[in-house]
Order: C-alpha cells, then structure tokens, then sequence
C-alpha cells in the first residue's frame, strides 16, 4: 500500500527517527509527523525517482508525438533554427501558452507549454541544459525542491510572457531560467567563496543566455525574464539541503506540482478532441 500508518518511519523535519502514528515528534516536536501514512512514500518516491530524466524523456516523446500527428508541417521548408517544426495547430492541441489561450481560458497552459518545443534544435538546446543545472539545482536544494523550482519558474515565464501579449508560446527555457534564478539565489543566501563562485557563474550564465535571446528570432525573452524572476524568488524562499533536509511540506508541494502538470495535459487534450 501508498501509505505507511504503522511502525518507524523519519520525522520530515528532523530525519530522526518515530512512529508513523504518533502525534508528536518526540525529538523536534513536529505535529503529525507521519502526515496521515504518507510521509515515508513520498521521502521514498522523490529520493529514488529522477526528475531530469522525467523531464528528459517527456519533452523528447511530446515533441516526436507532435511531429507525427502533423508531419506535413516538419517536413516543411523552414530556417536553420526552425527545422521539423510541429503545427501551431498540434501545439495548440497539446497546451501551447500565451495571450490567446490565456484569453480562451486555458489556465492550465502555463504548466503544459514547458515541456512542448518547436523545433529540432529548440527541443535539444533545452534538453542539454535541463540535463547540466537541474543536476546541479537538486544536489543544492534537494529533488524535491528541484520540481518545485522548474514548475513554479515555468509557470511564471508563461504567466508575465502572456501578460505582456506574447499570443502563443513553448519551451522549457523559462523553467531553465528559473534553475540559473535558483543557483543565484543560492550564491546570495550562502556567501563565502563557495556561494561567490555560484552567484557569479551562473549569473553570467543567465546574462549570456538572455542576451542571446535577442539575437535570434522567435525567442521569448519575457518568458526568460520572467523565469528567472520565479526561480529567484522560489530559491529564496526555499531551504538549502546542507542546511534543512526536505520536508513533507516540500513533497506535498512537489506532488502538487506534478499533479497540475498531468492535469493541465489532461484538459489539453480533452479540450482539443473532444469536441
């Protein structure tokens, strides 16, 4: 069974160890620290599971899967940077973001357009940098604040890129932002040399990226900006792993998070083929 109602489990807050059932931790004092059979499943579920390689995966099967529902549109003569591009009709069908789905009422676009791409090169760029900083944002932070950080910075590029008009988007290259906005806002908290090197490498990583932005076409730098505004914030707000291991109010958010991501699909698709 998901939940764990008896024996030992570790206290979320203070990893030692207690009884599922007990309403207090006797060594932290933390209030049902079994959290109703679910605190140990989710410590469980997040240290084992790899959400680089979740998230690899899904923006690599979303992008094939939109090829083949319209592969007379990839097939099309385009750019260097807008090779095999899907149809803005099966982006749309899929959860693509932006002013007019915002204005259709397509609330849950800001979480599914994070994992869809529009070309060749736009879906391997993202991946590659998934793959190097979300690494390195959950060795810092933890893997389940790392889920929060990319769904949250996703989320807030698509919500300031749709407020400031932009009428359709894509990409994982807000939630990208918000890693760098995360590793900055790491080298802030900590100091010292470590937390010096942190803050001035990736931010002039975020500074060459975002610069990069505005030499090439079709890309959306409000989305960036606004990225790496929620991974800032998120980062600030969250607890570093070296100095508070995660709690199940980081799991529950985690799961949050995929949750809204698995829904915003769900409602993607039933809206597009459904009627």
């Amino acid at each position: 069974m998901f939940r764990k109602t008896s024996g030992s489990i570790l206290c979320p807050s203070c990893g030692k160890l207690t009884h599922a059932s007990a309403p207090v931790c006797l060594v932290c004092g933390r209030r049902n620290p079994g959290m109703w059979g679910f605190a140990g499943p989710l410590r469980q579920i997040f240290r084992s599971w790899n959400f680089t390689n979740a998230v690899t995966v899904a923006c690599i099967v979303l992008y094939i899967a939109s090829l083949v529902l319209d592969p007379t549109s990839a097939l099309r003569s385009r750019g260097l940077f807008d090779v095999f591009a899907p149809s803005i009709r099966v982006l749309w069908a899929f959860g693509a973001s932006g002013a007019i789905p915002w204005q259709a009422g397509h609330w849950w676009t800001v979480f599914t357009a994070i994992y869809l791409h529009g070309s060749l090169p736009h879906v391997l760029f993202n991946v590659v940098l998934i793959r190097i900083l979300a690494p390195e944002v959950e060795e810092l932070y933890g893997p389940a604040r790392l889920v929060i950080v990319f769904t949250v910075s996703g989320a807030a590029g698509f919500l300031l890129s749709s407020f400031l008009g932009v009428s359709l988007t894509v990409g994982a290259s807000g939630a990208i932002f918000g890693l760098l906005g995360a590793l900055v806002a790491y080298g802030r908290r900590r100091g010292g040399v470590f937390g010096r090197q942190n803050l001035q490498q990736y931010g002039l990583w975020a500074l060459v990226l975002f610069i990069s932005g505005f030499l090439m076409t079709g890309v959306d730098n409000r989305a960036h900006a606004g990225g790496f505004i929620g991974g800032c914030v998120s980062g600030l707000l969250l607890s570093m792993a070296e100095r508070r291991a995660e709690t199940t109010v980081d799991w529950l958010l985690a799961s949050a998070s995929i949750a809204l991501t698995v829904l915003g699909f769900a409602l993607a698709l039933f809206t597009a083929f459904a009627h």
